[in-house]
């Protein structure tokens, strides 16, 4: 069973400067996080109807199981990274965690 974190970053209030931070400090501080099998970003596009997306990144990041996951966000690593969060997400975040189906 594969257990994931999504975080929704929503939109910055200047996003050359989140995307400057995030791509230096803040993706190779997640990285580090014990247990993390899989780490992916998205960055939304207009939606079907040309609108902006809210979200300016999602992250996606897989751990093998909830145990991992709640261990790799309560070591050391884990800390770091969400402490950095402050840093540049000024749009602020959602974070959502659950079990991973897998359809195809």
């Amino acid at each position: 069973m594969t257990y994931q974190l999504t975080v929704l970053y929503h939109q910055p209030d200047d996003p050359a400067a989140f995307d400057a931070h995030y791509e230096s400090t803040h993706a190779p501080l997640a990285a580090k996080i014990p247990g993390l099998q899989h780490y992916s970003v998205t960055r939304p596009g207009p939606g079907p109807d040309g609108e902006p997306p809210s979200e300016h990144v999602v992250a996606s990041l897989q751990f093998a199981d909830r145990k991992s996951l709640a261990e790799g966000l309560g070591s050391p690593e884990g800390d770091a990274a969400a402490r950095d969060i402050g840093n540049f997400a000024t749009g602020g975040v959602t974070m959502l965690t659950g079990e991973v189906t897998t359809y195809v």
